[in-house]
């Protein structure tokens, strides 16, 4: 058994949420509480030593985060609730780290508590935080970071140092600036979502590349770009004139 508490300042969402795990996960989560602010949050993760936090995003006139950098280390897992924030749920993505949209549904909830079976060290989870809080800080600029999951474990590199990325079936080969070449267990579909609004775009089923990185578009049915790395990659006959329309908008 999972030991959880949740903390949130809103009535009703945490009766949804204890509602949900009642039904749904009663054989793997025990609740030991819930919690209305982020001083009862800190004393309960003192005095309870939960393994799992559900942490509301927004808590009266504070944050999770505000929760989170006040204590020495995160020796626990951590689920966010939220309403729908783009920015943030960027930021949740870009970092690997869970969060629940509110209303929670038990599917998401489901699939979070699944990947709690996921095991990192303590420094990769505390990489994931640093990632966290650092896309926060940055939240609205081009800066970011982002973390992904190899086969050794994480890797956790600047979004402005990806060259292209190359579907390889459920997996996705990153070409970086620096030569380095990683295999990430990601599909293309979910580095296109990520960083679509970051100067990247799909010029083919099977690559996605960083706009920043073009050498030159040689022109022919659909076309191809040279990169700054070397590759030659073709661009899809559907997809030239939409990507035209960003080359001019560079």
């Amino acid at each position: 058994m999972i030991r959880a508490i949740i903390i949130d300042d809103e009535q009703h969402c945490i009766d949804r949420l204890e509602q949900l795990i009642e039904n749904n996960c009663c054989n793997s989560i025990k609740l030991l509480g819930s919690y209305q602010s982020v001083e009862e949050g800190l004393k309960a993760i003192k005095e309870e030593k939960p393994a799992l936090v559900f942490l509301d995003v927004e808590i009266k006139d504070k944050t999770g985060f505000d929760l989170l950098k006040q204590l020495p280390e995160i020796n626990f897992e951590v689920i966010f609730t939220t309403a729908h924030d783009k920015y943030a749920v960027q930021a949740f993505k870009f970092s690997a780290i869970d969060y629940l949209l509110k209303p929670v549904e038990a599917d998401e909830l489901l699939l979070a508590i699944k990947k709690l079976n996921e095991k990192f060290s303590q420094k990769e989870i505390s990489q994931k935080f640093d990632t966290l809080f650092y896309n926060l800080k940055n939240i609205k600029g081009s800066s970011k970071r982002i973390c992904v999951p190899v086969l050794s474990g994480l890797v956790f590199i600047q979004v402005d140092d990806i060259i292209r990325c190359e579907s390889n079936i459920n997996y996705t080969t990153l070409f970086l600036k620096d030569k380095q070449k990683l295999l990430v267990a990601k599909t293309l579909k979910e580095f296109e979502e990520m960083l679509g609004d970051y100067n990247f775009y799909r010029i083919h089923n099977s690559h996605l590349i960083n706009l920043a990185y073009i050498k030159t578009y040689n022109k022919g049915k659909g076309g191809s770009v040279t990169m700054e790395d070397g590759s030659e990659i073709e661009v899809s006959t559907r997809r030239k004139d939409d990507f035209l329309k960003k080359l001019t908008a560079l």
